[in-house]
């Protein structure tokens, strides 16, 4: 099934070159896995890849799967489900879902269909007697977690770490934790692994990652940095929003303001207050995400 997508596993990674960095006597390269897939792309296909594996090895025939209704995840895995003709379900924070919402309007012509639960019921989606309930209201789907991240997902994000070249610092940025400790699992004890966390009150995410991951759990050559969220998940200031701007007009790296954009801002600040030696070379991954500029577009918020 898998080998029906054509990934552009090329490992393209674009040098950032501007005169903060040469001042410092820095290197920093993009992983740019946004340019993975047009639609499945960045992390979301990184933790879609094994997962579909698997749902494929337990004979099951639908996918589904938790999300809010601008969700970079609702949207790979209803583009994933038109292009490998899986069914696809949607369980999305409601109650009431907008018919113009683009990510959604998406989906739904990628032939997902969309279960509007309460706030309230939304919060059991990680509990096992509700997964049961679920399971047995939807015998033939495979559930996958919200925002994609399970064990297997690692093993996506572990194979993205294995891939790249030489390096001293690898950086993401962090929602679920996923990407960061498949990220940690694949890099060496002579890496630093750094997740930017883009939501508030993110140091629970600790325990997460190490629960995830093996490695993070046993190493120290990791951190989660919780100080540059920008005022909450989702929440962006003007200045992080001019940031993308110029990272895009000057160095024709496109970024959104809720992941990506969020990491690179925290970057950029963390090489001018010299947290990195001379000479060290960064590698910070894209994960993808820029359908979310759709979503931001559409509530008037850039």
């Amino acid at each position: 099934m898998l080998n029906k997508l054509k990934i552009n596993e090329n490992n393209q990674i674009q040098q950032i070159d501007s005169d903060l960095l040469k001042r410092k006597n820095i290197f920093l390269g993009v992983k740019r896995d946004d340019l993975l897939h047009p639609l499945i792309s960045g992390n979301k296909w990184r933790k879609l890849k094994y997962n579909l594996a698997q749902m494929q090895a337990l004979k099951k025939t639908e996918l589904l799967t938790f999300g809010g209704a601008f969700s970079n995840h609702i949207h790979a895995c209803a583009a994933a489900g038109k292009f490998f003709n899986i069914k696809t379900h949607g369980i999305i924070r409601g109650p009431e879902l907008d018919p113009n919402n683009p990510t959604l309007l998406f989906a739904q012509q990628c032939g997902m269909q969309l279960h509007p639960i309460t706030r309230i019921e939304y919060k059991q989606r990680s509990q096992s007697d509700y997964l049961t309930q679920l399971q047995s209201r939807f015998p033939n789907a495979y559930i996958l977690p919200e925002g994609g991240t399970n064990k297997l997902a690692l093993e996506g994000c572990k194979e993205l770490a294995l891939s790249l070249p030489k390096h001293d610092y690898l950086v993401c940025p962090t929602g679920s934790g996923g990407t960061l400790a498949g990220l940690i699992e694949g890099s060496s004890v002579n890496t630093t692994v750094l997740g930017i966390a883009v939501l508030k009150q993110a140091d629970y995410l600790r325990d997460e990652i190490k629960a995830l991951s093996p490695k993070a759990a046993s190493q120290t050559n990791w951190q989660l940095l919780c100080d540059f969220h920008g005022g909450g998940y989702g929440k962006f200031s003007a200045e992080l929003w001019q940031f993308c701007q110029y990272m895009k007009t000057e160095h024709q790296l496109p970024l959104e303001p809720i992941y990506t954009g969020k990491m690179m801002h925290a970057l950029w600040q963390l090489i001018a207050q010299d947290y990195f030696a001379p000479g060290s070379k960064i590698i910070a991954v894209h994960t993808g995400g820029l359908q979310g500029l759709d979503g931001l577009k559409y509530r008037g918020l850039i």
